[in-house]
């Protein structure tokens, strides 16, 4: 059985969490991170050097970094469905989900952190502001592209709507102005009608 260590409330972990979901695969998950500790700790970092979650136990094989977890599992258990078959709407799905880690997520880190991670006295109004419009700024672009594909990665639901998805929740479930995105919001509701993503994503925003 596959065993995942990482807290619930973890988007990264999240992503993990429902990608197993999808595809079935039953698992143990093991609290680290945040509240819980365990990840400086000897045994952990022999697991993962970096003392982040997630980290993924398969059967002696260790890997960590969520996205590449979620690729693996897909290509392992998940051929023609989370993994696309096709090497170009695999590759679109790779893109966005590098996309949700080296543009998205940078953007509304500082808000989120702030938002939610940060004692009311100690947040920056400023910081948010930039973080709030930035955000927005760079989501037109996935609005744009969910104006021509039913999902992140093309014409069915694949890996590549996972990331996404973990994070979106973040943006439109946190009490802040945002911009209509008509496609964007198409998207989630019907992510939303996924039982798994209701069971592993769509949780109170800590």
């Amino acid at each position: 059985m596959l065993r995942i260590w990482g807290r619930e409330n973890s988007v990264n972990v999240q992503k993990v969490l429902w990608c197993c979901a999808e595809l079935g695969l039953p698992y143990e998950r093991l609290d680290a991170g945040g509240a819980f500790g365990v990840v400086d700790t000897p045994r952990y970092r022999a697991l993962n050097p970096n003392g982040l979650v997630p980290t993924l136990e398969d059967e002696g094989f260790v890997l960590w970094e969520s996205n590449s977890i979620v690729r693996y599992l897909a290509a392992r258990h998940g051929a023609g469905t989370l993994w696309p078959e096709d090497p170009r709407a695999r590759a679109q799905a790779d893109c966005w989900m590098d996309w949700m880690n080296t543009v998205f997520w940078p953007a509304f880190r500082p808000l989120f952190w702030n938002l939610v991670r940060t004692p009311l006295e100690q947040r920056s109004a400023a910081e948010m502001e930039t973080s709030r419009r930035g955000t927005a700024e760079v989501l037109a672009r996935l609005e744009d592209h969910l104006a021509g594909h039913a999902w992140v990665g093309g014409d069915q639901f694949s890996m590549g709507d996972i990331p996404m998805g973990a994070a979106i929740w973040r943006w439109l479930g946190l009490p802040i102005e945002r911009p209509e995105t008509p496609h964007i919001q198409r998207w989630f509701d019907a992510l939303s009608e996924r039982p798994a993503y209701r069971a592993t994503v769509l949780q109170p925003i800590t």
